[in-house]
């Protein structure tokens, strides 16, 4: 089993990888890692991971950059229906349209908007940055194990705003609820670093190296 994470010029992946080999190597999981931006080895791959940090904008055109990244992605993910994970900006590309500085269309996998967080207490800052507790609105194979109260860790000033409730896994509290997860059929992203959320992320890590959607 072939794990790849993309890479689009979208900060260090480092820490990402080392998680997943990690959890691998830790739960006795055949799981090969790779870090690419290599369509055709995208296209081989078993499991699609799609990490993101930065504006919406900049991180969408650095994915249509790499020469038939995004056509080899939707093959990949619409057509064949392998298992995808969204990570931060990973999982906002997934919407239809990202409306940060600037209105750019997304990958379209999830319906909705990507827009700023405003919290209705004026005295929570903008990042949201930190650790927050998860509350989980759906039942779901990637979410085996958690839980509501269990801690994650969040960087980011917008958010995934989905059309259908349905597509919500799971919000954060924030001055009022912030998605923290998505999912839909092979599909699932999340707004939190699992890399960086301990054991909560390790979990959720472990959970999709093993989901068959």
């Amino acid at each position: 089993m072939s794990t790849a994470l993309i890479d689009y010029g979208s900060g260090n992946l480092r820490s990402a990888a080392k998680a997943f080999e990690r959890v691998a190597r830790e739960q006795g999981l055949d799981a090969a890692v790779t870090v690419t931006s290599d369509a055709r080895a995208l296209a081989a791959a078993d499991r699609i991971v799609l990490p993101g940090v930065g504006a919406f904008a900049d991180c969408m055109r650095g994915l249509a950059a790499l020469p038939g990244m995004i056509a080899a992605l939707h093959e990949a993910v619409i057509v064949r229906r392998r298992p995808f994970l969204g990570i931060c900006v990973g999982m906002q590309l997934m919407a239809t349209i990202g409306c940060e500085f600037e209105t750019v269309d997304g990958l379209g996998w999830i319906p909705g908007e990507v827009v700023a967080i405003a919290p209705n207490d004026p005295t929570l800052k903008i990042p949201h940055m930190g650790w927050n507790e998860l509350k989980l609105t759906a039942t779901h194979p990637v979410l085996a194990g958690l839980k509501t109260g269990d801690h994650a860790y969040f960087v980011h000033s917008y958010q995934l705003a989905a059309r259908e409730p349905r597509s919500v896994m799971a919000t954060v509290d924030y001055g009022g609820p912030i998605t923290a997860a998505v999912g839909r059929d092979n599909l699932f992203g999340v707004q939190f670093h699992p890399e960086k959320s301990q054991a909560t992320g390790l979990r959720l890590i472990a959970n999709f190296l093993r989901w068959q959607p």
